[in-house]
């Protein structure tokens, strides 16, 4: 009777021990799976618009993020789409739009857009601007604004933003280039614009001292230089602003012809110079411009780079037997 017992006990206490591993081993498998759920499939969208506020005709600059994202739809409002994960936009018409993005067809995100009718080329009545038209890199540039209006408005034209508040608007440039300058108040239906010129006598110093044949280096090196600036992460306007009014008269739209790694391909300037600042690590080997005839412009960009965790493929070299 007693040996009866204590087969029973033991059977018993074998039921218990794969009972307790088979709950466990659910219990581990419930774990796995939320853990994969909550890294993998719980992604949130991680992209932006540089302004939301534009004037008709002008870049609605759009970039993503997303970790992990492979496809992109961006649709802006009035039946146009993109499909890239970074660039720009214009619209034809003012109104308010809605932009949509869903990024690998299920992820949405929205931006309201308020674009405005194209400034008139007559100068609001009763807003005005004084003071200089040229200015000095580094210099403090002083203007005075007069007219109706509380709140006053200026944007000096370098960053791409309200710099300064209030009718007396002090500002120091950077960058040498010619700038237009807008002052918007609560009373103006629109802004009024200023244009102002500046330059940097140390910089023209230095390039009428450069030997002949020795400018087009120098242009090549100066730009590669502000390229790998911006890859590296260093201050994005101050660099991006000085090539744009340097090399390409203000046009942020100048093609880009970009090699990497055997891969061509073509893109803008802005788009470009965004990618460089999420592209990771990236080396410029080379960059130079293709000019407009009769003219100091711009009209293509070529460049040549790879990612700096990797040397860029040895040149082949050929030999000829005798």
């Amino acid at each position: 009777m007693s040996e009866t017992n204590t087969k029973q006990v033991s059977s018993n206490s074998q039921g218990y021990v794969i009972l307790y591993i088979l709950l466990s081993v659910l219990l581990l498998t419930g774990l796995i799976v939320l853990f994969k759920s909550s890294l993998f499939e719980n992604r949130t969208v991680d992209a932006r618009i540089l302004r939301d506020q534009i004037y008709v005709n002008e870049n609605l600059v759009f970039t993503d993020n997303t970790r992990g994202a492979a496809a992109w739809v961006w649709e802006f409002g009035d039946g146009a789409k993109a499909t890239t994960q970074n660039g720009s936009y214009h619209y034809t018409k003012p109104g308010e739009y809605i932009v949509r993005l869903t990024v690998d067809g299920k992820l949405r995100e929205q931006f309201p857009v308020s674009v405005r009718d194209t400034i008139r080329s007559i100068v609001d009545s009763v807003l005005t601007i004084s003071g200089p038209t040229s200015g000095v890199v580094n210099e403090e540039v002083r203007l005075e604004g007069e007219g109706d209006g509380k709140n006053f408005e200026w944007s000096f034209g370098e960053t791409g933003r309200v710099d300064v508040k209030g009718k007396t608007a002090l500002y120091t440039y950077r960058t040498p280039g010619t700038f237009t300058v807008r002052l918007r108040t609560d009373k103006s239906k629109r802004p009024i614009l200023h244009t102002i010129t500046v330059t940097d006598p140390n910089l023209e110093i230095v390039e009428d001292m450069v030997a002949p044949g020795d400018g087009e280096r120098k242009a090549i090196d100066d730009i590669r230089a502000r390229l790998q600036a911006i890859a590296n992460g260093a201050d994005f306007n101050a660099n991006y602003y000085y090539l744009i009014n340097k090399y390409m008269c203000s046009n942020e739209k100048v093609s880009v012809n970009v090699e990497m790694n055997g891969k061509k391909k073509q893109t803008d300037f802005y788009s470009y110079c965004m990618g460089l600042t999420f592209g990771g690590e990236i080396a410029i080997d080379e960059a130079e411009l293709n000019i407009k005839p009769n003219s100091s412009c711009a009209s293509l960009l070529n460049v040549k780079q790879h990612s700096a965790s990797a040397q860029p493929a040895p040149a082949v070299s050929t030999t000829t037997n005798n």
